[in-house]
């Protein structure tokens, strides 16, 4: 889903969050309803004692003095007055909230106490907070018969001001999840660097297979990860320097053999056979060097250090010239220092360079950065090579039939090399055919400053 965030951090810190909110908000609604119900229990007790003793202090008195004290038998939530048009029914079935008023007035003042309540009209509710408190009762008008045949009434009622919202508990509460959340998202981000740990180990493996080990501490799932990640980068390591090994010795040994012919050859008295066995003794003596010299760089542990690049390009630029040789260097950009093995990357240029000059008569180099890649374009002027071996030429020893075989002299390796030491930076090499003839080398190497 495009709604989640991309990152396993991200989706922690979602999911903890929500979870927190909704705990949150369930349990200020439980706390709010619990304080308003207790609330009103003791209210309604409070209620129910009020109009007990008020009838009984009302039945000892006489009729006449009773109107003079009702104003102060009044009070916030309870009115008393005598008259009323309020009609009582007769064996009328109450709700559970009333019948339990109706039980308890009668406790209080006998069961043969004549009694009666109504439900009277609740105010609205306009705030939204209103809506979750807890009224075990809603405001009604009560009927009760003095000893002396007299009526009281009572209007209970539900002031707006008797209800109010505890800010000092909800400031608590929030105050409380931004600690718990400032918490939760130190220990996530505790939880997840390990992983953020194994990514980079992963990526700096593709730049450098003898890049040191990760350091097997931690929970156990982690030291477990730790080590297998590390035991996948032995074998690597050890099935490239058996490979590279193995490639090595085969081409040293090869030289032997070669020179033997080379000097039966050369006894040979018919000059056009000689001459024919000599140049594929060449041949098979160049790719033999090529092969180890491949195998060298393969095997080649440099260091990184800072680099100006434009100076490195400056700095060939002179060398080709001295050789007459064009080398442009297109435009005036200046990178800053990139992390890099130098002399990897200068054979990565030269073998592009050469290329170019070998196919394309001039080389013009351009230096452009994006985000946070590098690019050094190498463009020549030549024919170009088919869109369908484009990737192709990259594999080591192939050569086009045509525009590049092997009268030119090379081997097949140029480009293997460079892709290869271009990878070995966390970068690439691209081909691509220019719109006004010629190829161009893209080298892409990502932006590590030291």
């Amino acid at each position: 889903m495009h709604l989640l965030p991309s990152s396993l951090f991200g989706r922690l810190v979602l999911v903890l969050l929500t979870g927190l909110l909704l705990a949150q908000v369930l349990s200020i609604f439980i706390l709010f309803k619990d304080q308003h119900r207790q609330k009103f229990k003791r209210q309604e007790k409070q209620l129910i004692l009020r109009m007990t003793e008020t009838v009984k202090i009302l039945d000892s008195l006489p009729h006449q003095k009773r109107e003079a004290l009702l104003v102060v038998l009044n009070t916030l939530r309870l009115r008393v007055f005598l008259n009323s048009n309020i009609e009582c029914l007769e064996g009328k079935v109450y709700s559970p909230v009333f019948a339990a008023i109706v039980m308890n007035l009668h406790h209080h003042l006998g069961n043969d106490r004549p009694l009666c309540l109504v439900e009277s009209n609740p105010a609205p509710t306009r705030r939204l907070i209103d809506r979750f408190k807890t009224r075990l009762h809603p405001p009604f008008f009560a009927k009760i018969q003095l000893r002396d045949g007299y009526w009281v009434n009572f209007e209970h009622f539900h002031p707006q001001e008797a209800i109010t919202t505890p800010w000092r508990l909800v400031i608590t509460l929030t105050v409380l999840l931004i600690m718990v959340l400032i918490f939760s998202l130190w220990a996530v981000r505790w939880l997840t660097r390990p992983l953020a740990i194994l990514a980079n180990a992963a990526e700096h493996l593709g730049r450098d297979i003898h890049h040191p080990p990760l350091s097997e501490k931690g929970p156990t799932e982690v030291r477990r990860a730790a080590h297998a990640f590390n035991l996948m980068q032995t074998r690597l390591t050890r099935y490239v320097k058996d490979r590279a090994r193995i490639l090595t010795a085969i081409s040293h040994d090869l030289k032997t053999p070669i020179t033997r012919l080379r000097l039966r050859v050369e006894q040979l008295e018919e000059q056009k056979r000689r001459d024919s066995f000599l140049r594929d003794l060449d041949e098979m003596e160049s790719m033999t060097a090529a092969t180890l010299n491949f195998m060298r760089g393969l095997e080649t542990i440099e260091p990184l250090q800072p680099l100006d690049i434009r100076a490195l390009l400056e700095s060939l630029q002179a060398d080709y010239e001295d050789m007459g040789l064009p080398v442009i260097i297109d435009d005036e950009y200046t990178p800053q220092p990139l992390s890099v093995h130098p002399q990897s990357l200068k054979r990565c240029l030269v073998n592009l360079i050469d290329n170019g000059h070998k196919y394309g008569q001039r080389v013009t180099i351009s230096l452009k950065k994006q985000a946070d890649h590098l690019y050094i374009i190498v463009a020549d002027e030549g024919l170009g090579i088919p869109e369908a071996a484009l990737e192709t030429v990259f594999e080591p020893f192939y050569r086009l039939e045509k525009s590049r075989n092997r009268s030119t002299g090379g081997t097949g390796l140029g480009l293997s090399i460079a892709r290869n030491i271009a990878r070995a930076h966390g970068g690439d090499i691209i081909l691509r055919n220019r719109a006004g003839g010629g190829l161009e080398a893209i080298i892409s190497l990502p932006v590590v400053l030291m």
